[in-house]
């Protein structure tokens, strides 16, 4: 009789197998990534053992075929508490069949630590130890007969097993089952995310331990099949976004995992979005509640505020995964795409996992849950109530809008869930705790770009609605995409029309509204005029004046008991409000704006007009871009001037004071172009004499330290060292100049730059009409 040896972690178990030397051992590399659901049971029902269910394997017990004793050995560990995986197979030197199984628990020997070719050693996410030595194992043999039989077993762990209320979390028993799949497609086709559907699961099976899988689980076959079913449709838009980026390298786009294999997701990013985000970046919505196509395939635009209050866009996502790894990819592609430079906030859906991602990806970013989508949310859980109370809905609204502090949302809150005992309801609990992520109240000390933190609609930036639906397939998504953009940008043409062309009716003899009007777009000149117009029903009283500080009570004429304080600082003339609608929206508030009538002051502090908010929000010095980010560093002509021009741009402010100073940036201007013509004229480089650029070929050493050949003196050098620190001070001098002289004179191009687009949109519309 000869004896198999099986490495069981650091000892070596024999049992008598019956086989002869026509056999090899094969050892099964352990995964021990349990973030990724093996479905060994996918296409063909778990085995169930007739007869008694608490019955344990014991040496002798014979099975039809090897998937047999695989599958009754998993159903055993579940009913015990633990997890399978297969350790060691042995096959017939003869024919190469299979003839020997060992089964292990997942727990059987120590972890290796292998170290991957190319790395430093560090582990980014380092996994958890599971693997502890464990010895309990069942070894199947093959008969002559075909059938398999038991020829060891070891029953006893040297670990605690998992109750069977958590059993399902354990690798070997989590599996989609057939009629889960179903399920899982038809909730999916409805749009319905991963979250909603374990909800529905839950329900359906009467608990999650019933369920046999986790959400995780949900995600991954929902990414399965959308990869199944898609087959060569995305080939469409990798295609399309290839075309784009051949014809302008500015055009960017990055697929998660392999384009020819197995794709994750999409992002792209059109020049025109990448320069959006220079001017209008601060605030960001990413929204992934369109499902576009057959596939219900979340189409996720990246869209911020221009300066017409209208939705801009920063990017899309084609999101076949929806995973925590893949939200991290793509923020981090997105952050790529905008040359690195992250938002002050952002709104998303109400997901834990986008949630996750955006506090390892964007950590010093304000993150806040849509508002809109929490109640809409809130319809579906919250049904029942709505039936029962008809009021509720009205109440909940305006608990969470009208609340003018966090003390007073706090007391309504509880008030509200206590008058319809609603304390136990989980939903309400598991908002109410991510409160400071939705609740205006926690929110207006941050910019969101919105005019009022209550009375706007709370839907978020709709930049594809009437473009994009669940009829949309990917090619016609690319149509329908290309129209949104054309139909967007001539909406802010129209508006840059109106702002240049129709001059506001004024309604107060105030110079601050005039200022305003000539400033401000004409849709945001008209709130800041709403907000102007009512600090004539308004009254400030003084409460407190330290010679520095001044605070004031502000309040409606008869309406005391809703009041707000306004802190002025007289010097710096900088003011405060309790409201925040400044820090929130960017536009001073009727309150301040109160206190500066009554302390004369007459036309808007500078500091209180935000560049993004007035006519010019598109000019001047943009967001410092390298070429490495924008195009994989490949340069581009586009590139190229906007770094020239930021570079110009810093040696400009000082060059208007004097009409000295004046000159001297115009004489180094054609200083410069000389030199610049000169190059063009030797093919982008400066003649070199003696090892030194010179732009027109003397020889008189005067710009180096060699003088015909031969080294200067001690002497010699410190006196040329001399007057090249005179010659740089100058230099510098005249650099802070040209830098103010560029900066106004760019500012003259830019206006021009728009009152010429606008005229041309001008006469477009009169042929037009």
């Amino acid at each position: 009789m000869e004896f198999e040896q099986l490495n069981m972690g650091n000892e070596v178990i024999e049992f008598d197998m019956g086989l002869g030397d026509d056999a090899v051992d094969i050892e099964h590399p352990v995964d021990e990534d349990d973030h990724e659901m093996v479905d060994s049971s996918a296409g063909r029902e778990l085995y169930i053992p007739e007869g008694d269910m608490n019955l344990e394997p014991y040496e002798g017990m014979e099975f039809e075929s090897e998937e047999a004793a695989k599958a009754f050995y998993n159903s055993y560990a579940r009913r015990v508490g633990f997890s399978t995986r297969v350790s060691m197979s042995r096959r017939s030197r003869r024919d190469g069949a299979i003839i020997q199984r060992s089964f292990v628990c997942a727990k059987e020997g120590f972890r290796v630590e292998k170290e991957r070719p190319g790395s430093d050693g560090k582990v980014k996410r380092p996994r958890a130890v599971t693997r502890v030595g464990c010895k309990a194992m069942l070894v199947v043999k093959i008969q002559e007969s075909g059938k398999w039989v038991v020829s060891g077993f070891e029953k006893e762990h040297n670990h605690e097993l998992v109750p069977p209320d958590k059993v399902h979390c354990l690798r070997s028993h989590r599996h989609v089952s057939g009629s889960a799949k179903s399920l899982i497609d038809t909730l999916q086709g409805a749009g319905i995310g991963p979250s909603g559907i374990m909800s529905v699961l839950i329900k359906e099976y009467g608990g999650i331990s019933n369920v046999g899988f986790t959400e995780r689980d949900c995600r991954n076959y929902m990414r399965s099949s959308r990869q199944r079913t898609l087959g060569g449709d995305t080939q469409i838009l990798l295609d399309y976004l290839k075309h784009m980026h051949a014809q302008n390298p500015a055009f960017f786009y990055a697929v998660q995992g392999d384009e020819d294999q197995c794709m994750s997701n999409i992002f792209w990013a059109d020049p025109k979005a990448r320069t959006n985000y220079t001017y209008f970046g601060d605030t960001v919505t990413f929204d992934t509640t369109y499902r576009s196509n057959r596939y219900r395939l979340p189409f996720a635009p990246f869209t911020g505020v221009n300066h017409h209050g209208q939705p801009v866009l920063f990017g899309c996502a084609l999101l076949i995964n929806e995973s925590e790894a893949s939200f991290v990819w793509l923020f981090k592609t997105w952050l790529t795409a905008m040359s690195g430079r992250p938002p002050v906030s952002i709104t998303t859906d109400h997901d834990r996992v986008i949630r996750s991602a955006i506090t390892q990806v964007l950590p010093e970013t304000r993150h806040r849950f849509c508002k809109w989508h929490i109640f809409k949310e809130g319809q579906e859980k919250l049904s029942h109530v709505y039936l029962e109370h008809p009021t509720f809905e009205a109440e909940f609204h305006k608990c969470v809008n009208m609340a003018e502090s966090i003390d007073e949302f706090e007391s309504c809150w509880v008030a509200l869930i206590d008058k319809y005992n609603l304390r136990e309801h989980e939903w309400l609990q598991a908002i109410y705790n991510a409160c400071r992520q939705w609740v205006p109240v926690y929110l207006r000390d941050t910019f969101f770009a919105e005019m009022s933190i209550t009375q706007r609609s709370d839907n978020m930036n709709s930049y594809f609605d009437g473009y994009v639906n669940a009829s949309t397939n990917l090619q016609l998504l690319i149509k329908q995409y290309e129209k949104a953009l054309e139909s967007r940008y001539e909406k802010e043409v129209k508006a840059d029309y109106d702002t240049m062309n129709t001059a506001p009716v004024l309604k107060t003899p105030s110079p601050m509204e005039k200022q305003a009007a000539e400033l401000y777009t004409r849709k945001l000149f008209v709130k800041f005029q709403e907000e102007l117009v009512e600090t004539l029903t308004f009254m400030a009283t003084k409460m407190e004046d330290d010679g520095l500080m001044t605070a004031y009570r502000v309040a409606k004429f008869g309406e005391d008991h809703k009041s707000y304080i306004v802190r002025l600082n007289v010097l710096e003339m900088k003011a405060t409000c309790s409201c925040q609608m400044f820090e929130f929206s960017g536009l001073l508030c009727r309150h301040i704006l109160t206190v500066f009538r009554v302390t004369n002051v007459l036309t808007l502090p500078s500091h209180y007009i935000l560049k993004r908010w007035t006519r010019i929000a598109k000019s001047g010095v943009i967001l410092e871009e390298r070429a490495s980010d924008l195009l994989n560093s490949r340069e581009s002509v586009t590139v190229r001037y906007n770094n020239l021009r930021q570079e110009a741009l810093k040696y400009v402010d000082e060059g208007v004071k004097t009409f000295e100073i004046y000159n001297l940036a115009m004489d180094a201007l054609q200083e410069a172009a000389r030199k610049v013509a000169l190059a063009k004229k030797n093919g982008g480089r400066l003649p070199l004499v003696n090892g030194t650029s010179r732009e027109d070929g003397a020889t008189d050493g005067s710009q180096g330290h060699w003088v015909s050949g031969q080294p200067q003196t001690a002497d010699e050098k410190n006196k040329k060292i001399q007057e090249l620190s005179h010659e740089l001070d100058r230099a510098n001098r005249k650099c802070e100049v040209y830098r103010a002289n560029l900066l106004t004179v760019l500012k003259d191009i830019e206006e021009q730059k728009l009152q010429l687009s606008v005229k041309v949109q001008n006469i477009k519309f009169g042929m037009k009409e």
